[in-house]
């Protein structure tokens, strides 16, 4: 399975976005959702549209990526990204780090929130299938709040200073803990994390479908917002961890460059520290390597 640091792939729907519907990647009942999609009409927004996502621990730091199809997460659509972490492997999400526009390419606290689910009912009773109409809070605590808590570095975003399709996340591994399972999120539709999950809060007929020969299409309640499978971090999967990403690895069909080191904002006493990042994390050739060759400023195996 996949070490750390390891680009993990979603679905891109920008092929069938001028069809009003999404290829393929929706699965309601295991709460992943492919719906970059506005509601009824099922216009294609690529801002909302996760296609990589990446890991990196360094120290007490660690930096997550979210790269994307289109390149202006300041769409007047208002979207909203984030990072959901599952510390115990069993499905259910304990750490929300949620951000809001406006984005800059300046590292900043004030339009992040760390929310934490107490009383454990994000999934209720399986986090694998959905169970609506569920009542519950969600995320139902705020340890962070706009650079305010207990540790006022604690989390951290910002747009990548040289390729604004990928939003950064900063956050200190106390938070997390060394080992943890996570998946990224693009929301510009009901933005509520009282409402995870998603799923459990309505039913497939109530939110609609992005695949058109469900019969549930199109998409009614739950629109805009696209999420990924899980991606496990710091330990090695057995296989059977609810949400699991496979390692398959579909072609990548957009190249992202990864930019430079991260460097401080002002804001906080304590900003994340620089590390290195390749300039094109989001671009890897395949595992197995290319025959004739790699050319990485084509993000594509070179063909004999």
């Amino acid at each position: 399975m996949k070490p750390s640091g390891t680009t993990f792939y979603d679905v891109d729907s920008s092929g069938t976005g001028p069809e009003h519907r999404a290829p393929y990647g929706e699965a309601y009942q295991f709460n992943r959702f492919e719906r970059p999609f506005s509601q009824n009409d099922m216009t294609y927004f690529s801002n909302l549209d996760i296609v990589t996502f990446r890991l990196i621990q360094n120290g007490d730091w660690n930096y997550a990526f979210i790269g994307l199809i289109g390149s202006d997460p300041n769409d007047p659509s208002q979207n909203d990204y984030g990072i959901e972490i599952d510390q115990n492997r069993n499905g259910f999400g304990d750490i929300l780090i949620w951000a809001q526009p406006p984005y800059s390419s300046t590292w900043t606290t004030e339009n992040v929130q760390v929310y934490l689910d107490k009383n454990r009912d994000t999934g209720g009773a399986n986090a694998s299938a959905s169970e609506a109409p569920l009542n519950g809070n969600g995320y139902d605590s705020i340890e962070f709040d706009h650079g305010k808590g207990s540790d006022p570095d604690l989390a951290w975003v910002r747009s990548n200073p040289d390729d604004p399709s990928i939003l950064e996340f900063a956050f200190k591994s106390s938070l997390s803990g060394a080992s943890f399972m996570w998946n990224p999120w693009a929301d510009a539709g009901l933005k509520d994390p009282a409402k995870f999950n998603y799923n459990d809060r309505m039913t497939i007929l109530e939110a609609g479908s992005p695949l058109k020969d469900n019969p549930n299409y199109p998409l009614k309640g739950l629109y805009m917002v696209d999420n990924s499978c899980r991606a496990n971090f710091g330990f090695t999967p057995t296989g059977s961890e609810p949400l699991l990403c496979s390692n398959a690895e579909p072609t990548p069909v957009k190249k992202h460059g990864g930019g430079e080191s991260p460097t401080a904002g002002p804001g906080t006493p304590n900003p994340p520290p620089p590390i290195f990042i390749p300039l094109h994390p989001f671009c890897l050739p395949p595992a197995g390597g290319c025959t004739y060759g790699w050319d990485s400023s084509a993000c594509m195996c070179i063909i004999g």
